[in-house]
């Protein structure tokens, strides 16, 4: 998939350094959705999707979920984002790429474009790997053009220019990376601080007298405002605890659904456990952290957690014995994984 590449070798010369073009990386691959399936996707309040439609040197853009979608016959685009949480093969293709830390992995983006569409001339700020389905598309990337078409694979890293136009009716395969800002991290963590009691105090002035300055900000004020300031602080433990729940915490869209047992309900010891594909499940040691919950398993059950985390599946029964089998059957019924037929 990666044009004679071991994941290290690609990671060392290409990775946030350089682009990187294989024809037929993915042989036969043709893509694994149409349009209209796509266009019942971006009418789904459950699923984010945008049209984009060329108008001379304009690019006008309307957002999802539409009630009815018309597919111009030129210089038209629909985008449709995380397929792979309603897919299973478009998940499969996220995770060939989990040779690349989960924490960083987003979502597949699917486009299908009539001739002439496109997004316009764009930088991300993210990587991106960009698989043609059918059809055919030309990029260009900084300096350089690229033809792609079915299988072909195209790796644009975070902050280059580029700017795809099809050639044809086509479909491409957008396997996208979070990378989140410090702002963003910043504003993220003095939520999550708030949440578990930042230090609080009600600003009293007993002795106030009248001022000839009304609009001087008083320094008993400011002397205040300091002194709290000055007491929040945290850990490396607690940025921890903040990362594992932000980098798995669901999308606001993102809708799971709960297990309903009934007669036919499949034992633990006699399933293989599969995450939903809508589930993130990351640790650090003994801690894991699950769709924005956190939770600490005792030593001799974190390995086999782990590797449920790493596969994404795994034999029920290495995961019978308590607590931690109480676990993973409470995840079954919000939705979180499924135990499925070996």
């Amino acid at each position: 998939m990666l044009g004679g590449l071991t994941p290290r070798a690609f990671l060392r010369r290409h990775w946030q350094k350089r682009p990187l073009f294989v024809r037929g990386a993915l042989p036969r691959f043709a893509g694994m959705i149409d349009a209209s399936a796509l266009c019942v996707l971006a009418r789904r309040d459950d699923v984010e999707s945008r049209i984009v439609e060329r108008r001379g040197n304009r690019w006008e853009t309307e957002h999802g979920p539409f009630e009815r979608i018309s597919i111009r016959d030129s210089r038209w685009t629909i985008l449709v984002s995380g397929v792979n949480l309603h897919l299973a093969a478009a998940d499969d293709l996220l995770r060939r790429f989990q040779f690349i830390p989960q924490a960083r992995l987003d979502d597949v983006m699917v486009s299908y474009a009539t001739p002439g569409g496109g997004v316009g001339p764009h930088v991300d700020s993210y990587d991106v790997f960009l698989v043609q389905g059918f059809g055919r598309r030309r990029w260009r990337v900084g300096r350089r053009e690229y033809l792609t078409g079915p299988g072909d694979l195209l790796y644009v890293p975070p902050g280059m220019r580029h700017d795809g136009v099809a050639l044809g009716p086509c479909a491409t395969y957008s396997v996208g990376f979070r990378a989140p800002r410090g702002a963003e991290l910043g504003a993220a963590f003095l939520d999550w601080l708030h949440e578990r009691g930042l230090p609080d105090a009600a600003y009293r002035d007993p002795g106030l007298r009248p001022t000839t300055n009304p609009s001087l900000i008083p320094k008993q004020m400011l002397d205040f405002t300091s002194s709290v300031l000055g007491k929040i602080s945290w850990s490396r433990k607690d940025a921890l605890g903040f990362l594992g729940e932000y980098l798995t915490m669901p999308k606001a869209h993102v809708v799971f659904r709960p297990f309903r047992p009934g007669s036919g309900a499949r034992p633990l010891r006699r399933s293989l456990v599969r995450l939903d594909a809508k589930t993130q499940l990351l640790y650090s040691g003994q801690r894991f952290f699950i769709n924005g919950e956190a939770v600490i398993v005792p030593r001799r059950h974190a390995s086999a957690l782990r590797k449920l985390a790493d596969s994404r599946l795994l034999d029920g029964e290495r995961l019978a014995a308590q607590p931690l089998a109480a676990l993973i059957c409470g995840w079954r019924r919000l939705g979180y994984l499924h135990f499925e037929r070996p």
